[in-house]
């Protein structure tokens, strides 16, 4: 089931700053006929492309397959930034999963961040350092602190600088936040480029791509060492193993995962050119993310354009104005950019999960999945496809760290689980709005 929103339907990726500057890369050709494989990926994003690169690499036949354009979906839309650790911090992981379980988890975010910067720079796709987390509150920068030294004690990173007030300002010159902290380890890139670079690399390592290629079924192998077979509208595959990597765009191809895994949007803008202006916005090259449940991100990029992202929503119609939409949370921030003109305003579909951690199961004998990254993937989302290229060739140790997380279905199940969403949200943005 291919998710394609109408905004999404005309040319070849969705308008935007990045579709717009991006590398050039030959169109893979449909499947249209019938074919046999070790391994076929569903998803042209960067768990998709990191796995067909990975079991390429090794060796393997595998085919991956691609509704519309490699990178078309999240992995083509977002905001860029190359985080530290899992989408929760270290102490909610300690009390989910135990500091031992906590701590494999942070030494496998650390290997998403190195392998990610090590296939970008093989891409070609420069990575900038930092990011900075801006805080509203004054308790939100003291357990920041306190986490600042756990990690450095307990998980062997100290690349994390605390900045009061006035240090923080020096960098982001903006009354919303009292302080924040910057990662150094962390960084931010052009996120289109690096699935195209994935992309490239796959298919020189001996990967075949098939985009415009819906897949429409898939009839799961009965038991292990079984057969598994994909279809297309125009073409048909018979293969060993299967990995599914469409995250919010899967649909309901797999309703184990769909249980777990709930699409929602996102919207970002960019500006024209700042120039000089651009001091207004950050005085160094890093990127931002603030503690908004709905979270605001931003970074410059090499142009000096503004990117900024801000606002979701859970249907599957983007807003008709989505750069009003965004300039709302923007201005609160930086009001003096009010006469700056959007020059691009795009959405996206990324995926969720019920604790905002990643689903990684085996809905069959022979099929992996991993979805769900809740904003925090670009990194673990390139890990998601290597565990489970490994995990495809016996060596399952890091799949299984992932899978042992509780990831439990959405209450309501899947006609329910929207409006209950939305629910939550509108309770959450409501606590924003109030500074809570």
């Amino acid at each position: 089931m291919n998710l394609l929103h109408s905004n999404d339907r005309d040319g070849e990726y969705p308008p935007s700053l990045y579709a717009a500057t991006r590398t050039e890369l030959r169109a893979f050709p449909p499947l249209r006929a019938k074919a046999q494989a070790d391994v076929v990926v569903i998803g042209g994003g960067y768990t998709g492309l990191s796995a067909a690169l990975h079991l390429a690499e090794a060796g393997r036949r595998v085919i991956l397959l691609e509704a519309h354009r490699v990178g078309f979906g999240a992995s083509g839309r977002n905001g860029g930034q190359l985080g530290s650790g899992q989408r929760l911090e270290v102490d909610d992981l300690e009390k989910m999963a135990g500091r031992d379980a906590a701590r494999r988890l942070w030494d496998l975010a650390e290997d998403a961040k190195r392998l990610t910067r090590d296939i970008a720079a093989r891409a070609g796709v420069p990575v900038a350092d930092g990011i900075a987390h801006a805080f509203r509150t004054r308790a939100e920068f003291d357990h920041a602190t306190a986490l600042i030294e756990r990690l450095a004690r307990d998980y062997d990173y100290d690349r994390i600088e605390a900045l009061d007030r006035d240090a923080f300002r020096a960098i982001l010159p903006s009354d919303a936040y009292v302080a924040g902290e910057l990662d150094h380890g962390a960084g931010h890139l052009h996120p289109l480029n690096l699935a195209l670079g994935m992309a490239r690399l796959a298919d020189a390592a001996g990967a075949v791509i098939h985009e415009q290629s819906e897949v429409t079924g898939i009839d799961h192998a009965r038991q292990a060492g079984g057969k598994t077979t994909v279809t297309t509208a125009d073409g048909q595959i018979t293969c060993d193993h299967l990995i599914l990597a469409a995250n919010g765009y899967l649909g309901t191809l797999e309703p184990k995962v769909a249980a777990r895994v709930m699409p929602i949007n996102n919207f970002i803008v960019a500006t024209e050119t700042l120039g000089a202006r651009a001091a207004e916005v950050l005085t160094r090259n890093i990127g931002v993310h603030d503690t908004k449940f709905v979270v605001n991100y931003w970074r410059l990029d090499s142009d000096s354009r503004l990117i900024f992202g801000g606002g979701e929503n859970v249907s599957y119609r983007f807003p008709a104005d989505i750069a009003a939409k965004v300039r709302k949370p923007l201005l609160e921030i930086y009001p003096g950019l009010a006469d700056v003109r959007l020059a691009y305003a795009w959405g996206g579909t990324l995926a969720i999960t019920m604790t905002r951690m990643p689903c990684f199961i085996r809905p069959a004998p022979n099929c992996l999945s991993a979805s769900g990254y809740s904003g925090h993937g670009l990194a673990l989302a390139t890990l998601a496809g290597k565990l489970m290229a490994q995990a495809v060739q016996g060596q399952s140790e890091g799949f299984d760290t992932m899978s042992a997380l509780p990831v439990h279905p959405f209450p309501g199940g899947t006609l329910l689980r929207w409006p209950l969403l939305v629910a939550g949200m509108s309770w959450y943005s409501l606590r924003d709005r109030l500074g809570v």
